[in-house]
């Protein structure tokens, strides 16, 4: 939706596939929030400018070098202050996608977060990644991947509980399973959760074995396995968009753009340099 002012826009949406998450992409010159709470976790990143916000009794500032946080049910209002442009991202988690986090960890305490300002550059990329990439194509292995590692990684390392995350294990032979899952059903809607109970992990375990024992998220893997896939099916004749489909791609233009991304060429030249 849009505001009538021309100054400022905003697009407000419920994020797609996911459980209990809206959205807000926002670019305010003028606008003042009155004090105001949500029955949803807040968390908002800045991509240009600032503004000012008041939350348990203090002002603080909003800007690019800071992850804002609201507890759900928590007042805090904000108005431009400091920069003459404010342009943000923001997501809105309800309670089954709260559920749905904390059972990514492992755990199913609630947890709170004591502090609305958390400057972690790497959170905010993260966060930034996860906007971007639920606005964008659709991908949902990727989308469910991006939200266990922001949400999963602001829960872990900065909510207050009493109850332990589970550390990922260090024995890369853990992860056999799941490779074996992936190899033999790359061409499948693989979802995090499948992968994780071939090898009895949560979710985020997962992501941290594959990335310490690999150096790729397990999307990163599968995307390799289909382009190995869809170069076998463009050896064997089949055109651009079947090759895409067989090898697990959503359509052609997937295709397209991780094979130029990781050969520097698109499949139809590829298979045109093999004569074909």
């Amino acid at each position: 939706m849009a505001r009538s002012d021309p100054r400022n826009s905003s697009r407000y949406w419920h994020a797609p596939g996911v459980a209990g998450m809206d959205m807000l992409h926002a670019d305010f010159t003028t606008h003042d929030y009155a004090p105001h709470v949500h029955d949803s976790l807040v968390v908002a990143v800045t991509e240009v400018g600032g503004s000012e916000f008041r939350s348990r009794g203090r002002t603080d500032l909003a800007h690019a070098e800071a992850l804002l946080v609201f507890n759900p049910g928590e007042p805090h209002s904000g108005r431009m202050g400091g920069s003459e442009r404010w342009r943000y991202r923001s997501f809105y988690l309800a309670a089954p996608g709260i559920a749905n986090v904390l059972a990514s960890l492992g755990i199913d305490q609630p947890r709170h977060f004591t502090s609305n300002v958390l400057r972690d550059p790497d959170l905010i990329a993260r966060f930034l990644a996860l906007h971007r990439a639920l606005d964008g194509e659709p991908d949902p292995l990727l989308h469910q991947e991006l939200l266990v590692r922001s949400f999963g990684a602001l829960f872990a390392g900065h909510a207050r509980a009493g109850q332990r995350i589970p550390v990922a294990p260090s024995d890369a032979r853990v992860l056999a399973p799941v490779l074996g899952l992936m190899r033999d059903c790359h061409a499948e809607r693989l979802t995090l959760e499948q992968m994780g109970r071939a090898a009895d992990l949560t979710t985020f375990q997962l992501i941290d074995v594959f990335n310490r024992s690999i150096g790729l998220t397990p999307h990163a893997y599968l995307t390799q396995l289909r382009l190995r896939a869809a170069i076998r099916q463009l050896d064997a004749g089949q055109c651009v968009a079947d090759a895409a489909l067989a090898s697990g791609f959503y359509d052609q233009s997937a295709l397209n753009k991780h094979f130029k991304r990781a050969f520097g060429m698109t499949p139809l030249q590829y298979v045109r340099a093999q004569g074909r």
